[in-house]
């Protein structure tokens, strides 16, 4: 199912715990493997696997803007990040990590549940890149402690890197580096040493950046060479169903074509 883009590994993990999921008839049980052809369904909405599966891979970048929320609804009525991203006629998007409420740029999403999964678990320790805009002077102290670890409430942390980005007073910023997911991490490192951050952008996830062309609020796809390098984070292969013909092959297939279709014509004469 995540595979097949309906879902994040986790998320589906509590439908089918939940007793929402059921497969052929029956509740579905965690770690059974089913196959394109069993019949699912989700809530009394049935799921067409075989349709999802056969679908290419697709990886998008979103530029989020400050003011959306990373859910699909919000009880709130405030505006959500999938608002703004292209339908999909087999599957859905699945987010690759969080941004925040109050944090803008880079978010990643994808069809494909099983790359979400990958790319989002702790143990491949993907690296996210942040720029901070903060506000007062900063010592040299409180700059090592953010690189040497800092106390939080669930635990130790650090940045895995931080450098001076340049800029004075109220716009001052650094770039930081972490290898870890948890919530609201950037900002509560700061203000852990006492500073206040007063903006802060995700420049870049992994090998992907923040493309500069790329208005707020705004997605495009990702190139070939952004979704291979995601592949290989990933530690996967292009799936069968998503391969694609090189430009060669679908200039010659194309030729071919048209050399068949004159001869039928000559034939018809």
């Amino acid at each position: 199912m995540a595979a097949a883009g309906f879902g994040s590994r986790r998320e589906i993990e509590g439908w089918i715990s939940a007793g929402r999921v059921r497969v052929n008839g029956r509740v579905a049980r965690l770690g059974e493997r089913i196959s394109a052809t069993d019949r699912v369904v989700l809530d009394q909405r049935p799921l067409r696997l075989e349709r999802a599966v056969s679908e290419r891979q697709r990886v998008i970048l979103y530029h989020k803007p400050e003011g959306e929320l990373t859910t699909r609804k919000d009880p709130e009525g405030r505006p959500t990040v999938f608002e703004a991203l292209p339908r999909l006629r087999r599957s859905r998007w699945v987010s690759i990590g969080r941004l925040d409420f109050n944090t803008s740029g880079l978010l990643l999403f994808t069809n494909d549940g099983e790359l979400a999964n990958r790319l989002m678990h702790p143990s491949q320790e993907i690296e996210r890149e942040y720029a901070v805009r903060v506000l007062g002077k900063i010592t040299e102290q409180q700059l090592s402690a953010l690189t040497s670890g800092v106390r939080l409430d669930d635990g130790m942390a650090k940045f895995d890197g931080l450098h001076d980005a340049g800029g004075e007073g109220a716009n001052h910023w650094y770039h930081v580096l972490l290898r870890e997911g948890r919530k609201r991490e950037v900002r509560r490192l700061w203000e852990a040493v006492g500073v206040t951050v007063s903006r802060l952008i995700r420049v870049r996830y992994g090998a992907v950046a923040l493309p500069r062309q790329l208005p707020r609020g705004a997605w495009r796809e990702a190139t070939d060479d952004e979704l291979q390098a995601l592949r290989v984070l990933a530690g996967t292969n292009p799936p069968a169903a998503a391969s694609q013909p090189s430009a060669p092959a679908a200039r010659d297939h194309q030729r071919r074509s048209r050399v068949r279709r004159r001869n039928h014509e000559k034939d018809q004469d």
